[in-house]
């Protein structure tokens, strides 16, 4: 995953940097030092960004059927 990626990947999830740091545990200099050629984004980051997605898609989709089950 190429830096500019991963910046599409939060803007779509409605996320910041720090946003990702908090949940990840990781240092914000830590993120913010990751590039292209000297200190790439590790492989893990990908799928944790898919997890996510899936997991609030989850969330508010229960969200929902529980809305609809009170009616």
């Amino acid at each position: 995953m190429k830096k500019a990626d991963f910046e599409e990947e939060l803007k779509k999830l409605n996320l910041t940097r720090q946003d990702f740091c908090n949940l990840t545990g990781l240092a914000y200099s830590s993120v913010a030092n990751w590039n292209d050629k000297k200190k790439p984004i590790p492989s893990w980051v990908k799928s944790w960004l898919e997890n996510y997605q899936y997991k609030r898609f989850y969330e508010l989709t229960k969200v929902e059927f529980e809305k609809f089950n009170k009616e």
